[in-house]
């Protein structure tokens, strides 16, 4: 795994990329194109397993830029974003911030997962990925897409095929059917040629909708 420093931010960057990109311009003839399009930007990695979560739930249901103004305004509220900082924070700050009643309990009952230790952090490295999606989708907010999204963008696994993003399925239609409705089964299929590297060719499907990477 690369790691740069920029000022006190640590990104990562995962150091499977450059052969996962060559497997997949051998196997896909869609990825044969999509990939040198980008060309040395990849998935990259910041912060840590609450501040991802929380990032998620965030930007659940608006935009993109929505949620870039929601966590920018929500991270201001404590002195450092961790889960014991949160438990401490009022209500109507939150609110005020922008966030809705909703997202409010689902922040506070991940912080006290974190907080208490109920979630077992140090151990997910060892876990496989369907046993840390079980213990993520314990928290309330948290469904199989954010626990994905987290695998992907916290843990950085590399075969993660989220069929639940509509940016996927869309960009599977646009890219292999030429626009025309796609069924869970055909993304599936499509998927086949892409293990064991499903998480980079997701990234790259991502990107040819919208140039400009997510990061969480």
């Amino acid at each position: 795994m690369a790691v740069t420093k920029k000022t006190t931010e640590v990104v990562s960057t995962p150091d499977y990329w450059e052969e996962a990109c060559k497997h997949l311009m051998k196997k896909d003839r869609v990825m044969k194109r999509l990939i040198p399009q980008f060309g040395d930007a990849c998935l990259q990695t910041r912060g840590d397993a609450f501040v991802t979560l929380a990032r998620s739930i965030v930007g659940q249901q608006i935009s993109v830029k929505a949620a870039q103004t929601v966590w920018d305004r929500f991270a201001l509220l404590p002195k450092k974003m961790t889960a014991s900082n949160v438990l401490k924070l009022k209500v109507d700050d939150m609110r005020a911030a922008g966030l809705s009643a909703r997202k409010v309990e689902y922040l506070v009952d991940l912080s006290l997962h974190f907080d208490s230790g109920t979630v077992h952090v140090k151990a997910w490295e060892a876990m496989d990925d369907e046993a840390i999606i079980a213990e993520l989708i314990g928290i309330r907010g948290i469904g199989r897409w954010t626990a994905e999204m987290f695998l992907i963008f916290y843990l950085m696994r590399p075969n993660v095929l989220p069929l639940d993003d509509v940016g996927l399925i869309n960009g599977i239609s646009k890219s292999y059917f030429s626009g025309d409705a796609v069924s869970r089964s055909d993304a599936r299929e499509v998927a086949a040629a892409w293990a064991p590297y499903c998480s980079v060719a997701t990234w790259y499907i991502w990107r040819s909708l919208d140039p400009l990477p997510v990061v969480y």
